[in-house]
């Protein structure tokens, strides 16, 4: 079973701040990852089990977007300004090494993997080799992955997304099962109740906002676009239901297309 959970910027960081990570939200994320990957849980007979495979992806926000807007750096925008890239990587490093300190604080063995230095992107397409990370998944460790700047053919760097990530990753290692935990409990609807599911964006296309704070990845319409091109079932949640989804269930919301059933559906 291999899981690939993303943590929003939202989760992570104070994101009306600059590059302030939300400490309280982290250790609080970090504690229910340690309590399901940790290196030390057992079974209750003293036995360790065999662990899930976990890949965590984590997202930007208030360190990572506020640098990539000042330079004009999108997904589809690059540049060749080398300032910029040390800028907007070196701060995603910063709050990169945050995440895996605190995950390694709660007992997750957790490991650094820089998307600047594995992936790139050509004729507009992303692309993140797997290979690397499920050698490091087969020896026992936990991934943590980045949105980032990568090498773009003919634009010097672009961003690359949490979200193309967590769809190169899921793709990559054939993974069972995604999850994207965020500020909110799921996607919302007009009256602010979460939808159960989701199988095509024209069924959700008029709810769909952008992020309040600044982020040049797209927002929740391009979190659910991306999420229905995959064929792994993939929740939307917040703090709240992140234990959950941790233990196998499907908090949120579930975005996944008509072609695919989950939970005997």
């Amino acid at each position: 079973m291999t899981t690939v959970l993303k943590l929003g910027g939202s989760v992570v960081t104070d994101k009306e701040a600059v590059e302030q990570v939300d400490t309280g939200r982290l250790e609080r994320a970090a504690d229910a990852v340690g309590a399901v990957h940790g290196r030390d849980r057992s079974e209750g007979d003293g036995t360790t089990p065999e662990p899930a495979e976990l890949v965590v992806v984590h997202g930007g926000g208030s360190f990572g977007h506020p640098s990539a807007e000042r330079y004009g750096v999108t997904t589809s925008d690059g540049t060749h300004d080398d300032s910029a890239v040390r800028d907007i990587h070196g701060a995603m490093r910063d709050l990169n090494r945050a995440v895996v300190d605190t995950l390694a604080d709660a007992g997750v063995p957790a490991v650094q993997v820089a998307p600047f230095s594995t992936g790139y992107r050509v004729g507009g397409e992303f692309q993140q080799p797997a290979g690397a990370v499920a050698a490091l998944l087969a020896e026992g460790f936990v991934p943590v992955l980045h949105g980032d700047v990568v090498a773009t053919a003919g634009q010097g760097v672009t961003v690359v997304s949490g979200d193309e990530l967590v769809t190169e990753l899921a793709e990559g290692l054939d993974a069972d099962r995604v999850g994207l935990c965020s500020d909110v409990p799921g996607v919302l609807d007009r009256d602010g109740a979460v939808i159960e599911r989701i199988q095509a964006f024209d069924d959700v296309a008029d709810v769909l906002g952008e992020s309040a704070a600044t982020d040049v990845t797209g927002g929740m319409a391009a979190k659910v676009r991306t999420l229905l091109d995959l064929g792994t079932p993939a929740s939307v949640f917040d703090l709240d239901g992140l234990d959950a989804f941790l233990a196998g269930e499907s908090p949120g919301t579930l975005v996944a297309g008509s072609y695919f059933s989950y939970g005997g559906e």
